[in-house]
């Protein structure tokens, strides 16, 4: 189809957000214009693309409000193709084919949870393959022809969440090439906890061992009651979003992370990522980019010994005294 309006239904992590947006921005580039709709967190997180990002509303009846809306603003503008396909759903459930499909989109997606007659087309769900490259293939079927993976995921920062982390930093007598541990996660993987039991002992022993500045940027309410209790010795900033997280992320030496949505963006934002996983299977939903390294164990976690020594070659090595 011609490059014209996609309106693209995003994913409800952060994660895997930030692995859908080699996809979008290779749509981008081919010329389509996006106008995404997403949870209210996504607008600060893609706010350095030139992309607009509908809240989304809270009740089906309100999205197919809300994609409707969007379907008549689209068609006054002259921007909407007359036939073919004219959205992704990048969710794999049902109720996102059904919103679209209810409001008279022709949306592409993969086929799951047996909504395949809500879709326009229905792409087979990739076995054994990253998230990023499942995401990668809504784009070869767009726009009709398969390209090779990106080594990155290329983030952009907007420069007003540049100066505010900035601000904020100065704020904290913080300076840049600080550690940020993100010990928070959410879900689960395969019905386990993805929380490494080790993390409070690790900043603990960073900071009286190494002097290193740790860093927190816990959610509001009880990751924020939390960094507080267990961290003690780190630096808390709290209700940071995700924008000038992101360039916080970029100003630090080092993250070291769970399985979460901001250790994904520490990767996209080109940060050397310690990656501390257990019933995470990388090859399918790791971090992606050339900076990621990964110490896993499972079912038995990695020790708070081993990911010291990892994370101080990597700050040495990145920074030789």
């Amino acid at each position: 189809m011609p490059p014209t309006a996609l309106v693209i239904r995003l994913r409800n992590w952060v994660g895997d957000v930030v692995l859908s947006v080699p996809t979008l921005q290779r749509l981008a580039d081919a010329g389509h214009t996006l106008h995404l709709l997403g949870k209210g967190w996504a607008s600060a997180l893609l706010g350095g693309f030139d992309w607009p990002v509908h809240t989304l509303a809270a009740s089906l009846p309100g999205r197919v409000a809300q994609w409707r809306r969007l379907r008549s603003e689209l068609r006054v503008a002259g921007t909407l193709p007359q036939r073919g396909l004219d959205a992704i759903v990048f969710p794999y459930s049902f109720g996102s084919a059904l919103e679209a499909r209810l409001a008279g989109w022709r949306p592409l997606g993969f086929a799951y949870e047996g909504r395949s007659p809500l879709l326009h087309r229905a792409l087979p769900k990739p076995r054994g393959v990253h998230t990023l490259a499942e995401y990668w293939q809504l784009g070869d079927a767009v726009l009709g022809q398969a390209a090779p993976l990106p080594a990155a995921i290329g983030w952009r920062i907007a420069p007003s969440a540049r100066e505010q982390a900035r601000a904020l930093m100065r704020a904290h007598g913080l300076a840049p090439g600080f550690v940020l541990a993100c010990p928070f996660a959410g879900g689960t993987y395969d019905h386990h906890d993805k929380h490494w039991p080790g993390f409070a002992e690790f900043v603990a022993r960073a900071g009286a061992q190494y002097g290193w500045p740790i860093v927190l940027c816990p959610g509001p309410g009880g990751e924020e009651h939390a960094a507080r209790r267990d961290f003690p010795a780190a630096l808390t900033l709290a209700r940071v979003d995700f924008g000038v997280y992101a360039a916080l992320l970029a100003e630090a030496a080092l993250v070291v992370s769970n399985d979460t949505g901001p250790g994904h963006l520490a990767a996209a934002v080109g940060t050397p990522l310690l990656s501390v996983l257990g019933p995470t299977v990388p090859e399918h939903w790791g971090a992606w980019g050339p900076r990621v390294h990964v110490e896993r164990g499972w079912p038995r976690w990695p020790e708070p010994e081993a990911v010291l020594a990892r994370a101080r070659h990597l700050l040495t090595t990145a920074h030789p005294e």
